[in-house]
């Protein structure tokens, strides 16, 4: 379940899952390997959206899925109107051969990402094990209300959930495996290290990075 999945560094995540190659929030890529099938960004911040490393996975038949504020940009690329969706919370979509729904994605307690921004998080069904990359949140009634097999959330604090508030959370949801991201550039393996110390033991904590 959690085989062909990469941590790229922070909040970056690669999926190689059923021939598909699935990039969220490209940020840090080492190498250009121009391998992404489908690209999905949460947001317009510089360490969720960055244009080089954008250009490191895209290729010319890359589909992207955006938010709104996104939309010109990736556009200027040169990517094509066809492979670009733009979407906004509480959608669901299917590209393709599988579907996906649209979290939103906000703080509670402080301004960084409001959810008048409709920033986003993405649950995405591949072959019915759903993977649920939160983007940057806090612990939101959205956020709890997801069904997932596979979390991946934010740890590191600052503009998002703390570690031990994302343990809490992620203990009442109860997925199979839990994933600590949105550590590095913000926040410190400690914190990764205290998400996964926290989770109760019928869940499986990785830190793949």
């Amino acid at each position: 379940m959690i085989s062909g999945i990469t941590i790229n560094y922070h909040a970056s995540i690669k999926l190689e899952k059923h021939g598909k190659i699935i990039y969220f929030d490209p940020f840090k890529i080492k190498e250009a390997k121009n391998d992404a099938d489908y690209v999905f960004v949460t947001h317009s911040h510089y360490d969720h959206y960055s244009e080089d490393d954008v250009k490191k996975v895209m290729n010319d038949n890359t589909k992207f899925v955006v938010t709104s504020d996104l939309e010109s940009k990736i556009k200027a690329l040169g990517v094509s109107s066809d492979n670009v969706l733009v979407v906004y919370p509480n959608e669901k979509h299917t590209i393709d051969d599988f579907s996906f729904e649209v979290i939103s994605a906000y703080n509670t307690n402080k301004a960084y990402h409001k959810k008048s921004y409709n920033w986003v998080g993405y649950v995405i069904d591949l072959d019915g094990v759903k993977y649920y990359d939160v983007g940057d949140s806090d612990v939101t009634d959205e956020f709890k209300s997801v069904s997932c097999d596979v979390i991946f959330v934010p740890v590191g604090g600052t503009y998002t959930m703390t570690d031990s508030e994302a343990a809490s959370a992620v203990n009442e949801m109860k997925p199979k495996y839990a994933i600590p991201v949105h550590y590095g550039e913000v926040g410190s393996n400690a914190n990764a290290e205290n998400f996964v110390n926290g989770l109760n033991d019928d869940i499986t904590g990785v830190i793949l990075n």
